[in-house]
């Protein structure tokens, strides 16, 4: 039986499967803690699927473990001034939460 659900987290939208792990802005959880993603905009469970204007009531459900805390890819940032010897290069790695998706139920 094929799931699915498309969730709001973080200030963006994913499309989420049951057994698999996403990265999600850092989330002040610790590790192992159980939750339950509250904004879903769809689910399709089966043949059935239920659209959200624009989040669906409490009735669906969509629970997520934490895995583990890490920092994501290095992005470097270079900017020069051409003719007038200013360089400044810096970067930064987001914070990430890696989850589980455990279930998607109706």
């Amino acid at each position: 039986m094929e799931s699915y659900a498309i969730v709001q987290a973080s200030g963006k939208q994913f499309f989420i499967e049951e057994n698999k792990f996403y990265d999600f802005d850092k989330l002040p959880l610790d590790r192992g803690d159980t939750f339950t993603l509250n904004q879903i905009l769809l689910v399709k469970n089966g043949n059935s699927i239920a659209i959200g204007k624009p989040f669906l009531d409490q009735s669906h459900n969509v629970e997520a473990t934490v895995l583990r805390h890490l920092s994501g890819r290095k992005i470097r940032v270079y900017k020069m001034r051409p003719k007038k010897k200013t360089r400044k290069t810096f970067g930064s790695r987001r914070k990430l939460t890696r989850v589980l998706i455990n279930s998607i139920s109706k």
